[in-house]
């Protein structure tokens, strides 16, 4: 349908309403359940103190799902049949919250989950007041969220071979399987979407591109500091982007960048591979080592200056 009407956003997620037990939405949570994680596999032995810190990050930013939900329902208020699907989509994201943040409390006893999501909830906000998409129509809204679940589940990918510790490994390998089913739902929506919105290739470019900066907002800033940072702290978001950055760069392999080149271009309507991938596959693993080389010298220097007061 696509018009963007304003409307009620509907009901919460599954997650968040406990007595709801809906076979819809156990059906559709990409197989997997909270108690399907073998966590009696956990090894701390293997947890890995600086990937632990990113987890805690991603674990607030998954498990506020919630918000995403109330903001795509009022965007897609027109189309009943994609709401619905939103709703799920909300219900898997706060699942893989929830398992990353249980993750990061038995790796980290001392950390208080819901603590650090309260904390990241005072914090940061999104625009749920909004009536219509952010970023000018309902295709590119989906062309966005295309390029938030490329992140993702190349994220996920990454440290999913990253990780040592073994229920870590589990949680990251179902996670990034979501996130590419994801990709492929807001792709046909925005697919669907674009016989109406005729958004160009350069419009799809430049909404793309505009994603792609933000992932340097407040969002996982914040949260890094939120889940990481003592409470008596003073937020700084250039520290705090850096911090996540010098641990989540270096976990990228080729491959890794090569298949997130593949979506985005899908995405923006241009061949997904060829002389095209390759040079952007280059220029983001050159980006990605670069940074992480320039982030991991300042956080050294940082941490040097720490001790000596």
């Amino acid at each position: 349908m696509c018009t963007g009407r304003a409307l009620n956003p509907g009901p919460e997620p599954a997650l968040l309403r406990k007595s709801d037990k809906s076979p819809r939405v156990l059906e559709a949570m990409g197989n997997w359940t909270l108690e399907t994680i073998s966590w009696d596999r956990f090894d701390a032995s293997r947890v890995d103190p600086e990937i632990l810190r990113n987890i805690k990050a991603a674990a607030l930013v998954e498990r506020n799902g919630g918000d995403y939900r109330i903001y795509l329902g009022r965007v897609f208020a027109d189309d009943p049949a994609f709401v619905q699907a939103v709703d799920t989509w909300a219900t898997e994201e706060i699942q893989h919250g929830m398992a990353l943040g249980r993750w990061a409390e038995m790796a980290d006893p001392g950390w208080d989950f819901d603590e650090a999501f309260e904390r990241f909830r005072a914090g940061y906000k999104l625009p749920l007041d909004a009536s219509s998409s952010v970023r000018g129509s309902q295709a590119g809204e989906m062309m966005a969220r295309c390029i938030v679940e490329t992140g993702t589940s190349s994220y996920y990918s990454a440290l999913k071979d990253a990780a040592a510790e073994p229920v870590l490994k589990q949680i990251c390998t179902k996670i990034a399987a979501d996130e590419f089913r994801h990709y492929k739902l807001f792709y046909d929506q925005m697919r669907r979407c674009l016989a109406r919105d005729r958004l160009s290739r350069w419009a799809r470019l430049r909404i793309g591109w505009g994603r792609l900066a933000e992932s340097e907002d407040d969002e996982l800033a914040y949260a890094y500091f939120a889940a990481n940072e003592p409470f008596d702290a003073v937020y700084n978001r250039e520290r705090s982007k850096r911090a996540y950055a010098r641990r989540a760069y270096p976990l990228y392999r080729e491959f890794h960048v090569r298949r997130a080149m593949a979506m985005m271009l899908k995405a923006v309507g241009l061949q997904p591979q060829g002389r095209l991938n390759s040079l952007m596959t280059r220029a983001g693993l050159w980006f990605l080592r670069r940074n992480a080389s320039k982030y991991a010298a300042q956080g050294a220097r940082s941490e040097e200056h720490t001790s000596e007061l």
